[in-house]
C-alpha cells in the first residue's frame, strides 16, 4: 500500500477545517448477477435493488455513464429510488477519455451534461474522469479539458444547452437544485505522479484519485483539491479480491486523517465479484463507526406501477468494466 502513510503528514492550502467533512461510502455500480440471493435478499426484483443499497451505503458510482448516453428518465428513477443525503458519482464518458482523449470534446462534454444528470438534483456527487493507461501525458491537453469542466449545476446546465443532435429531445437542461459539481481524475500511469500535473489539479481543484489497482496500476495518494476520492479495485487480484480485515483498517486510518482535514472523502469498491464490493464498504464503514439512518425500504410496487417504471428505465448500469 504505497503511499498511504505519507497522506496523514500532507498538508493542503484548500482545507477548510472550519467545516465539518464526512466520508461516503459505497460500490462502483449496483446491477450484479452475483450479488443477487446474497447481498440483495432472495426475491428482491431487480428493480428495487438500487433502492435496497441506498438503505445500507450511502453512495454507489453510476457506471453505465461511461459507456454510453443515458437518458433523463433512468436518472429520476435512480433519484427516486433513494434517501434523502444518498450520493451519486458519475462516471464520465468513455467517448471523452478513451475515444476522443480530450480532443475536440466540447459537443462530447454538452451531450453528456445534457443526457440527464440534472435531474438527480442534490443527489448528484462528484464526477470521476477515468482515463486509460494509453493516455498521453499533454499538459496543455488536459489544461484545456479542465477549464471546459462545469463547477455548478447553473455552469452545467449552460453547457448542456450546447448540445447537438444525439440527445434533442431526450435531454434534461435544468436543475431546480442550485449546487457546485466537483471533478475527480484517475489515471493509470506513472508519469502522471510529476508535480507539474498535482498542480495543475490543485489550480482546478481536481482531485487525484487514490486508486488501488491490485498492483495493476502503479498508486499514489495526493490530495489536490477539496475533497478526497478513493477506488478500490481489489486488494490482490483487480475485482476479485477482497480487503483483508487488517487492510480495511488501514484504509480506515487513511480516509479517517483525510477527514480530519476538513476533506469530503468518497470510497467506492470496484471489487464486485463474489459480493466483496458491499460487505468491504459496510466493514469500511463499521470501522469508521459510520452509521446510516433507518431509511425504511419503499412499498414493493404495483405491476401497472412497475410497468410503466421499467419503460421509464431505458438504460442499465453497465456491470463491465474499463
Amino acid at each position: 500500500m504505497r503511499g498511504l502513510v505519507p497522506l496523514a503528514r500532507q498538508t493542503h492550502r484548500l482545507f477548510d477545517m472550519a467545516r465539518p467533512s464526512r466520508v461516503v461510502i459505497g460500490t462502483s455500480g449496483w446491477r450484479y448477477r452475483s450479488w443477487r440471493g446474497t447481498f440483495y435478499p432472495p426475491g428482491l426484483r431487480q428493480r428495487d435493488e438500487l433502492a435496497f443499497l441506498s438503505r445500507r451505503l450511502a453512495s454507489v458510482e453510476i457506471n453505465g455513464t461511461f459507456y454510453s448516453l443515458q437518458r433523463p428518465g433512468s436518472f429520476r428513477v435512480w433519484r427516486e429510488a433513494t434517501p434523502d443525503g444518498f450520493v451519486f458519482a458519475v462516471k464520465g464518458s468513455r467517448f471523452v477519455t478513451h475515444m476522443k482523449k480530450l480532443r475536440d470534446v466540447d459537443t462530447a462534454l454538452a451531450n453528456f451534461f445534457a443526457s440527464g444528470l440534472l435531474a438527480l438534483g442534490d443527489r448528484l456527487g462528484p464526477v470521476l474522469w477515468q482515463f486509460p493507461a494509453s493516455m498521453p501525458f499533454d499538459l496543455g491537453r488536459f489544461a484545456r479539458f479542465f477549464a471546459r469542466l462545469p463547477r455548478s449545476t447553473a455552469e452545467a446546465a449552460r453547457l448542456a444547452r450546447r448540445h447537438d443532435a444525439r440527445v434533442r429531445g431526450r435531454c434534461c437542461l435544468t436543475s431546480r437544485h442550485d449546487a457546485s459539481i466537483r471533478h475527480a481524475v484517475e489515471v493509470r500511469r506513472e508519469v502522471f505522479f510529476a508535480p507539474a500535473f498535482r498542480q495543475l489539479l490543485e489550480r482546478h481543484d481536481i482531485a487525484f484519485v487514490i486508486s488501488d489497482g491490485a498492483r495493476r496500476w502503479p498508486m499514489e495518494s495526493f490530495v489536490t483539491a477539496g475533497f478526497a476520492y478513493v477506488r478500490l479495485h481489489g486488494a490482490e487480484e483487480l475485482y476479485v479480491s477482497g480487503y483483508r480485515p487488517e487492510e480495511l483498517d488501514r484504509w480506515a486510518t487513511t480516509c479517517a486523517a483525510l477527514a480530519a482535514r476538513g476533506l469530503d472523502v468518497f470510497v467506492y469498491f470496484d471489487n464486485d465479484a463474489k459480493v466483496h464490493a458491499p460487505a468491504d464498504a459496510e466493514g469500511l464503514m463499521r470501522r469508521l463507526g459510520i452509521a446510516l439512518p433507518a431509511y425504511p425500504m419503499p412499498p414493493l410496487l404495483g405491476r401497472a406501477a412497475a410497468a410503466r417504471r421499467a419503460r421509464r428505465l431505458t438504460s442499465v448500469d453497465d456491470a463491465a468494466h474499463p
